[in-house]
């Protein structure tokens, strides 16, 4: 159990993002990390938490609304999902085993699509 309050939430948000998407953990802890030291930086300088969080806030916002303008709709066509099974088993798998698995992966995407 984690006693630390800024330790516990950290630990959270990466389990979150596990259960979520199943990858990108590091990811999440390291931007949280930094977004944490910055807003550190500014409290030491005398910035008000809640004028950071605000800003936090609309920057969230902005690259919500950056993400929606720049995302492409895509049919989910066998190259696609190979180019995505692919990328996202190697991240977890050696190359040739993600590879191996990759085929079988789309074959059963395209079964429970189909």
């Amino acid at each position: 159990q984690i006693q630390h309050p800024t330790a516990s939430l950290i630990a959270r948000a990466s389990t979150a993002q596990d259960d979520v998407t199943g990858d990108g953990t590091t990811s999440n802890v390291l931007l949280i990390g930094e977004l944490l030291k910055q807003a550190n930086r500014y409290i030491s300088e005398g910035l008000h938490p809640r004028i950071i969080t605000e800003g936090y806030e609309l920057a969230r916002d902005k690259a919500l609304e950056v993400l929606d303008k720049v995302k492409l709709d895509k049919e989910m066509d066998r190259d696609l999902l190979t180019q995505v099974s692919r990328t996202s088993t190697r991240t977890k798998l050696h190359p040739k085993l993600a590879d191996l698995l990759t085929e079988i992966l789309v074959d059963a995407m395209l079964c429970v699509q189909g």
